[in-house]
Order: C-alpha cells, then structure tokens, then sequence
C-alpha cells in the first residue's frame, strides 16, 4: 500500500484576543476612530480621495533612496534602504498596496514599503497599478505581471525576488504567482500576503462572526469590491479567488491576519488549501488587529513588529542573503 506524502506543516501564530496588551488595544481603538471620521458612505472615487487625504498627513519613510520607474508601462517607485549605494541591487520585495483595488497609491504605502526595504536590506518596487472603477479585472493582475517582469529583466534574479502585498494587494500577490504557475514561467522565491481577500464569495465564518469586530472590512464592502472588479464573472473561479485554485507547486507563503478581522476564516481555509497542496505555509494570526493593520507602523506597535516578521520571511527566502 503505498505512503501518504509527508505535508509540510504550518507555523502557526494563532493568539487569541486575551493575549493583546492594553497598549497594543488602545492603539487600535485610536486607529479606528481616525479612520472612522476619514470614511462615510461615499463613491469609490470618493473614498480613494478620502483614504489619500488621510495617508498624506502620515509620515514619509525616512533613510531610504526613492527612485521613480517605469516598470514595463506600470508607474512604481524603487525604494532601497539609503545606507546601499546602488541604482539596481540583488534583492528584490515587489509590493502590491491594498485599498479595494480602487484606492491606494505609491504615497499612502510608501512607509510601509521603505519599512520593509531597511527591514530587508532589499530593494523594494512598490507598484502604481491601474484602479477601480475606471480599470476592471484583470488590468491589476496584468500590472502586477508586468512589474515582475521587469523586476527580472531588470537583472533581479527571481529566486531573489519575493512577491508581497496586502488586503487586495495580497490577493494580486498570490494571483500573479498561480499565473506564472499556470504558463510553467519563473515563480519568485515566496509569496506574503497580509490580510488577503481570497474569496470573493465572502463564504468565511467569520464574514459573520467578525461582522462587529472589523469596522472596515465586511461582507457589504467586498460585496461592493466585487461588484466593481469582476462584475457578474464568477466570484468562485481560481483566476480570480484564490482560494479555489490548485496551488501545487506554490513558493513559500506567508499569511498574516488579525484576529478581529472578517477575512480570518478565508485566510485559514487558503491555509489549508495550500498546506493540502504540498506547499510550505506560515500563518500568523495577530491578537486584536483588525483589516490593514500593517500599513500604520508610525502609529501602531504590532503594525511594525509584523513589518519585521514580513522581511524576516523575505530574508529567509532570498537566495543571496544580506550580509548580517
């Protein structure tokens, strides 16, 4: 009778909401209500100028070099840290901003992205892709593609490359690798993707469960994200949620999502779907944090440290590792 395979396991970092410091919860509770008074029921476009107005009062990144490209037609920045002196270096983190594939710029991630680049001493190019509701599915897939091309055209080798990117720029991160899958094309050395919208079915538990504990990310809004994106295509295809796709010969991924989040459930069924796949998963579940908690470093603790775990995996994947 033959073995079953050996599955690789997953790291888990499932802490429950009891391990949250009250520092760490006053912090959130300080973030949601700043982003309560930036958002209201508004247009897409609308919301895009809201969520811009509100990242242009944040802090810039500090130490870091920012160079301005054209990455095979898609506007992006290459940011690398300012202590390594090179236009082009070894190392590469494609970022992908989330904000509902309708919102989200090269300014409101830009500290995230310089974070990650010291974080990483790796070259970081965060990408500028086409948005909602002008540019429909797949113009954010094909962006994204077209960065990672020119990442590797550029003389990045891919097995240094690593694709990250969170809420919507998650999903663009693990869709852009089941396409270079798909056409047999150079897969980069890991995948991270934070808070990821994997299905677009919103059929999680916790879409429910979580309904009063994330203000900011529900069913009515993905609903809206949806409707906008793929209009009546199916949300259940694997070229558009990730969740339904076969993902045997996936790289490396990391998940990352907060306890409080709707997307919890959808980011452990993809777990799952990739550990049952052969791929090497890692999960982290973050106490109290709700949707998007990662891009507010200048002002959240666990938003920094989970900064520090995201190029700590780039680190640990990159085939030529910075020296320590």
């Amino acid at each position: 009778m033959a073995l079953s395979p050996v599955l690789p396991t997953s790291t888990a970092y499932a802490l429950d909401a009891a391990s949250q410091t009250k520092a760490s919860d006053n912090q959130i509770q300080k973030l949601i209500g700043i982003l309560g008074q930036t958002y209201a029921p508004q247009d897409l476009r609308q919301r895009r100028a809201a969520f811009e107005r509100l990242m242009a009062s944040t802090p810039d990144p500090t130490r870091v070099q920012i160079r301005h490209v054209d990455a095979n037609g898609v506007d992006a920045d290459l940011i690398w840290p300012a202590r390594l002196h090179h236009p082009i270096g070894r190392r590469a983190i494609l970022y992908l901003h989330g904000g509902g594939f309708y919102s989200g710029s090269l300014r409101t991630h830009r500290n995230i992205a310089g974070s990650l680049a010291k974080a990483a001493s790796a070259d970081v190019l965060l990408v500028d892709y086409r948005l909602l509701p002008e540019n429909k599915y797949p113009a954010q897939i094909d962006d994204t593609l077209a960065a990672y091309r020119w990442l590797l055209a550029s003389g990045y080798k891919a097995e240094n490359v690593v694709i990250a990117g969170e809420s919507v720029g998650g999903t663009l991160a693990i869709e852009a690798t089941l396409n270079q899958l798909r056409i047999k094309a150079s897969l980069p050395a890991a995948v991270v993707a934070m808070s990821p919208v994997t299905d677009f079915a919103a059929m999680g538990d916790s879409m429910t469960t979580n309904a009063q504990n994330d203000p900011f990310m529900g069913k009515g809004e993905l609903e809206i994200i949806r409707n906008a994106y793929i209009g009546d295509k199916s949300p259940v295809s694997p070229e558009r949620s990730p969740l339904y796709a076969d993902m045997t010969g996936f790289p490396p991924l990391l998940l990352q999502v907060g306890s409080r989040e709707t997307l919890l459930d959808d980011t452990r069924r993809l777990e799952d779907k990739a550990r049952g796949a052969g791929v090497d998963v890692t999960t982290e579940v973050w106490p109290g944090m709700i949707h998007q908690w990662q891009i507010f470093p200048f002002w959240i603790e666990d938003a920094r440290k989970s900064n520090r775990k995201v190029a700590e995996f780039a680190v640990s994947h990159f085939a030529d590792r910075p020296d320590e």
